[in-house]
């Protein structure tokens, strides 16, 4: 029976990302992290996400520590095991386009510091907005022999995402000179036998590796991963037991135990993975006293599948309510999130074009006339600014929101000059290592206020007597 031939499944574990990210808004430090590496070296990963995503924002922001030393020591302790990072495409990891040359320089730095796999998306699928990163990375591997693009395609649901629609995006990623292939299902919409058809129909068109992405939300994520192996999957994202579940991964010591003994057995220790559990156990404690784990965010929510909306768009969705003491007209915005979805070409509900549309969504049933009002970011959309939509974009919203405004066709990023040594001259003064540029070029207020924080603590200045109003700080 050719059935019985041995294809273990790929881990790649994410409690030093997504997991925190999902359930904690990305505030684990790096010190936490530090300890336990060397138990998570030796598991026999396929490879741990530990970068990228929101974990830079929030390690500028709130931790006050400098997102590339994070990189550098967690490379320092995985020696055995291949690091991977998420990347918004042309946005990089912050929240507008780039110009190339800063998309090639942070393509560089990641992998100069650290990173070997790059997963690469984009809010629209718009393949254009991932072909320089894509680039980049390529360039790196033939001059240096390291790197790795992925491609993650955000998965999503609607008249316009048919089989055909992922046979032929496969197709067209490995034209593009990807090494693999993400299936990023950050809703939790893709169910069990879904995924079969999927996984299979995607494997006839591409011999590219293919990775399933998916969160525990809707409550059918393991699932889905259990199909998916069956189907011929070659990776899935899990996360440790403690920080599992809920609007992250399915748990890895259970996806481990599902498939022993049989042909996709991953070999893992489970005395090895229940230590690592062990340590983090603890912290998940903490944040549970503290409040930064919610129990909210750790159970199923149906909703998620019966709308097709993001766990993080709906409580966005509740809250901007809340603040116009408008709760009651909840539903009345379910309602409305499809249609201007429908308006907008269709998107996949992904940062930023989940925010994108709730927003509007909640304006137009606040308003009482749909686009009465429109948010910059919908009129961006509208311009062509994020790149192009699966569908075409409504034409009468567009003459009510933009009238008589020319539209982007071409790829965004052509649009923008190169940037880098403008950016440096901005903020030369608090350059320390080049890549200072680039956490200035993605976050600059936040990142001149690190920078500043950064300064006073290498001076051993106290920042509670510094007189910050006049740039004052005693020594």
């Amino acid at each position: 029976m050719s059935d019985i031939v041995k294809k273990p499944i790929g881990i790649t574990e994410t409690i030093l990302r997504d997991a925190h990210q999902s359930l904690i808004a990305t505030r684990m430090p790096t010190e936490f992290m530090l300890p336990i590496l060397d138990k998570m070296d030796k598991v026999g990963y396929h490879s741990v996400e530990c970068w990228g995503g929101a974990t830079f924002d929030a390690s500028l922001r709130f931790l006050k520590e400098d997102p590339w030393d994070r990189l550098r020591k967690i490379r320092d302790g995985l020696k055995n095991t291949k690091t991977q990072m998420l990347f918004r495409g042309q946005n990089i990891l912050g929240y507008r386009p780039y110009a190339d040359d800063v998309v090639d320089n942070f393509v560089q730095r990641s992998v100069a510091n650290g990173i070997d796999i790059i997963r690469i998306f984009d809010c629209l699928n718009d393949l254009r907005n991932l072909q320089a990163a894509v680039d980049a990375t390529n360039r790196i591997k033939r001059q240096e022999g390291r790197g790795h693009a992925q491609i993650a395609l955000s998965y999503t649901l609607g008249d316009a995402y048919t089989m055909e629609y992922w046979t032929d995006m496969a197709k067209k990623v490995e034209e593009m000179g990807a090494d693999s292939i993400c299936i990023k299902d950050m809703a939790g919409l893709l169910v069990p036998y879904k995924a079969s058809e999927l996984i299979k129909a995607m494997k006839e068109v591409t011999k590219l590796p293919i990775q399933l992405h998916t969160h525990y939300t809707s409550g059918v994520a393991s699932m889905t991963y259990l199909k998916a192996v069956e189907a011929g999957v070659d990776v899935i994202d899990c996360a440790m037991s403690p920080f599992a579940l809920g609007t992250s991964q399915p748990a890895t010591e259970v996806m481990v135990e599902t498939f022993r003994g049989t042909p996709y057995d991953t070999g893992f220790d489970q005395n090895l993975l229940a230590e690592i559990a062990e340590y983090f156990r603890p912290y998940r404690d903490e944040c549970l006293a503290n409040g930064l784990l919610n129990p909210k965010v750790m159970g199923v929510d149906i909703k998620t599948l019966l709308y097709q909306v993001p766990g993080g768009m709906l409580s966005n969705m509740v809250s901007q309510l809340k603040e116009q003491n408008a709760e009651d007209k909840y539903y009345d915005v379910l309602k409305e999130i499809p249609k201007v979805r429908e308006d907008l070409g269709e998107p996949p509900l992904v940062t930023p074009s989940s925010q994108i549309v709730g927003t509007q969504a909640v304006f137009n049933v606040l308003m009482g006339e749909r686009y009465k009002m429109a948010t910059d970011q919908t009129k961006d959309m509208l311009r062509g600014k994020y790149g192009q939509t699966i569908k075409p974009m409504s034409e009468a919203v567009v003459q009510k929101v933009i009238p008589g405004e020319e539209r982007i066709t071409c790829r965004p990023a052509d649009l923008i000059e190169n940037e880098m040594h403008k950016l440096e001259a901005e903020m030369k003064e608090w350059k320390q290592q080049d890549e200072d540029i680039l956490s200035y070029a993605l976050f600059p207020q936040v990142a001149t206020d690190f920078f500043k924080y950064r300064q006073a603590q290498q001076e051993k200045v106290d920042m509670t007597q510094a007189d910050t109003g006049n740039a004052a700080y005693p020594v």
